[in-house]
């Protein structure tokens, strides 16, 4: 009987640990996101630096995102797929900003900058006007990839860069360049001009 007594005893202590050792785990993979919002960027510097870049991409990224769906109109019928597409990454674009920026612990203070769309008449006018709008984008990403402090959103600014630089090659075969204008040099530099439209 006392035998059972103390094995009973050791089972319920060694239950005990278990369960202590699991809650511990459990706080140790919680505790990284837990804390008040921007708590990390408020009190660490380079945290504080790379959302202020961030905040600054996500602005761009709206602005994008908001012309791209106003102006959708203008848009051709065989263009209009590509319009809807390069629509839906900028959306894509913009939450993977807003969720590096809680990642650091940041705000999202970002709103889309001033654009206007009143004065297009035509596909081609808004075409130029994106195809400046992603190229700003572009040399942006470029500009903010070696500042960042952090690896995810440094990564995460090479990856943008990239998308961008793809962007405008479907702008400019929106344009009318040949396949081969289309791609003018072998690394993009954001100071490749939009094609003329029609060419």
């Amino acid at each position: 009987m006392g035998r059972n007594r103390f094995a009973r005893g050791q089972g319920e202590r060694r239950g005990r640990c278990r369960a202590a050792l699991l809650f511990l785990a459990l706080l140790a993979l919680l505790a990284p996101g837990c804390g008040k919002s921007g708590q990390g960027a408020e009190t660490n510097p380079e945290k504080g630096s790379d959302a202020e870049l961030l905040n600054a991409a996500l602005a761009q990224e709206l602005t994008l995102l908001h012309a791209y769906t106003e102006a959708s109109p203008l848009l051709e019928a065989s263009f209009r797929p590509v319009g809807r597409q390069l629509r839906a990454h900028e959306q894509e674009y913009a939450n993977a900003i807003t969720k590096a920026l809680r990642g650091l612990g940041g705000e999202t203070e970002a709103e889309a900058n001033e654009v206007d769309l009143t004065k297009l008449a035509s596909e081609d006018e808004f075409l130029t006007l994106a195809y400046e709008l992603e190229n700003a984008a572009f040399v942006a990403y470029l500009d903010a990839a070696p500042r960042l402090f952090t690896d995810a959103p440094r990564t995460l600014a090479a990856a943008l860069a990239a998308a961008h630089a793809q962007h405008l090659v479907a702008l400019r075969r929106g344009l009318g360049a040949t396949s081969v204008k289309a791609i003018p040099e072998a690394f993009e530099s954001g100071e490749e001009p939009p094609p003329r439209a029609g060419r």
